[in-house]
């Protein structure tokens, strides 16, 4: 559930909603799951270790593009099977969210706290050649 989203004063005096200051990191709660976990419970799948970036594409959507980059697998029947080229992806968190399958156990990245997620049909849009 998402819950106080940042605002504008301007914004928030229009819509009549609390004024929220930007936040400096985000927290999210997660479940009790290893990576190790959520690996065995896919049938076919990537996994993504780490992003090179995300750059905002249209905030009115919340559309997000970036890479990934070093450490991107394809997992069959529970197992990492072979790396795979990077991707380039666009998706909306919220749809992201909507997506989400299962969740780990949160660990600190980059001043946020964050678990480990499995989302379905994610959209990756091409092949990278970044490394």
């Amino acid at each position: 559930m998402v819950k106080n989203l940042y605002s504008s004063r301007y914004w928030a005096q229009k819509a009549g909603i609390p004024d929220i200051s930007r936040p400096g990191g985000w927290i999210m709660e997660g479940g009790t799951q290893s990576v190790q976990d959520l690996i065995k419970g896919t049938a076919k799948g990537i996994l993504v270790t780490r992003l090179w970036y995300i750059r905002a594409v249209d905030p009115q959507t919340l559309l997000y593009t970036g890479l990934t980059r070093d450490g991107t697998f394809y997992i069959e029947n529970g197992q990492i099977k072979f790396p795979v080229k990077n991707f380039r992806f666009n998706e909306s968190p919220i749809i992201m969210l909507n997506n989400l399958e299962a969740f780990g156990k949160p660990v600190r990245a980059g001043g946020n706290l964050v678990p480990p997620l499995k989302i379905r049909d994610f959209t990756f849009t091409s092949l990278s050649d970044a490394v």
